[in-house]
């Protein structure tokens, strides 16, 4: 399903695409840039607020652009500071941004370390089968100005609560993709909106902070091992041999562990980077010792880093989290035998914070008070 905005989002335009549009109905291209600064830099939310402007040229702009092609809904914080935003596209869908917030020593907590996470398809078509994001199926791709826009939501919320925004662009440290939705898969607007956040003219944020996750497409890792840019790469593997990821992630099917290796390994090679191996465990599925062993062996052999994440529990699925005895047994067999690892422990667990959970309880809310007003 496509679909098809009454206006094209500012935020999907490139300096280069806004100076041929402003050559098209006779402006200097010179207002490109003001446009920018003040989408990016003043973070404009109206064309009335963009007063070096020509009043015509506003109303132009006004008619051919949006200037907010989402909308915040609500946002929810848990006891961890984990926030999460929820977001209305043009057409009414729902999408999920959230804000992982990390505290630091000495530093309170409106500075601390932030993690921004952004979704970049409305529902998911991999069909993993742990996961909330897929369970509704796919509804479509969002568009570059659609995934950008994301961080701008974020923006406007950190500029009014962190001290950090009066100095910096964007106040926070990393952006991974790893929302809802598989990001390689709706790769023609990921990458633009991707080169608009590092632009100097966009957000200025360094390709090195931002982590493009994927369950596997290899084509679409040796495309991203080609680009020039230096995006670090997150594989969301959930499986140590090919049975238990057919289990449990269609995706593996189609590109088994024979052909996914090797694509990281080019990725690596081409990056000269690190890659991170996402791990969620789940109780009796993946966290054996079978599993662990196998784990070590794809780990070393990569040179990549294993991020442990126990499983958040989802309404309707069958999946457990292992206990922490569980969770620290397979650990330390990693650490034990030289990976780098790491264990992310329960965060946002209460504000339903794992991909697409928060969706489907609005939606599912949204549905039951229709039904009821029938």
């Amino acid at each position: 399903m496509k679909f098809v905005p009454k206006k094209k989002p500012i935020y999907g335009e490139s300096k280069d695409s806004l100076e041929a549009y402003l050559a098209e109905i006779k402006q200097p291209k010179f207002r490109a840039k003001q446009i920018l600064d003040w989408l990016y830099k003043k973070r404009a939310f109206s064309w009335d607020e963009m007063t070096n402007l020509p009043q015509a040229l506003r109303e132009k702009l006004s008619e051919e652009f949006e200037i907010t092609p989402s909308k915040r809904i609500f946002d929810k914080a848990s006891a961890d500071n984990t926030e999460k935003l929820l977001l209305e596209l043009g057409d009414g869908s729902l999408i999920e941004t959230v804000v992982i917030r990390a505290p630091q020593t000495g530093v309170g907590q409106e500075n601390s370390r932030k993690t921004i996470c952004i979704s970049t398809q409305v529902g998911c078509a991999y069909g993993c089968k742990f996961c909330a994001s897929g369970l509704a199926g796919w509804k479509r791709d969002l568009s570059t100005g659609e995934i950008v826009s994301q961080l701008i939501q974020v923006c406007h919320l950190e500029d009014s609560t962190t001290q950090r925004a009066k100095e910096e662009i964007a106040s926070f440290d990393n952006i991974v993709v790893m929302g809802m939705g598989e990001p390689m898969a709706n790769y023609k607007n990921l990458l633009p909106a991707l080169r608009i956040l590092n632009a100097d003219w966009g957000l200025n944020f360094g390709a090195r902070r931002i982590t493009v996750s994927t369950s596997g497409l290899v084509p679409r890792i040796i495309e991203l091992a080609n680009e020039p840019e230096q995006f670090r790469l997150a594989i969301s593997l959930h499986g140590a041999t090919n049975e238990v990821r057919n289990q449990i992630m269609p995706v593996n099917k189609h590109y088994p562990l024979e052909e996914l290796i090797p694509a990281i390994k080019k990725y690596t090679e081409a990056k000269s980077r690190m890659v991170t191996l996402e791990f969620i465990l789940i109780e009796e599925i993946n966290d054996t010792l079978d599993q662990s062993e196998k784990l070590i062996d794809i780990a070393l052999d990569l040179g990549a880093h294993v991020n442990l994440i126990p499983y958040n529990k989802v309404e309707g699925l069958e999946w457990k989290r292992p206990s922490i005895t569980r969770q620290d047994v397979f650990y330390n067999a990693l650490k034990k035998a030289g990976v780098s690892v790491t264990i992310r422990r329960e965060k946002g667990h209460d504000i339903a914070a794992a991909c697409g959970q928060l969706k489907l309880k609005t939606e599912k809310a949204q549905a039951e008070a229709e039904g009821a007003a029938v």
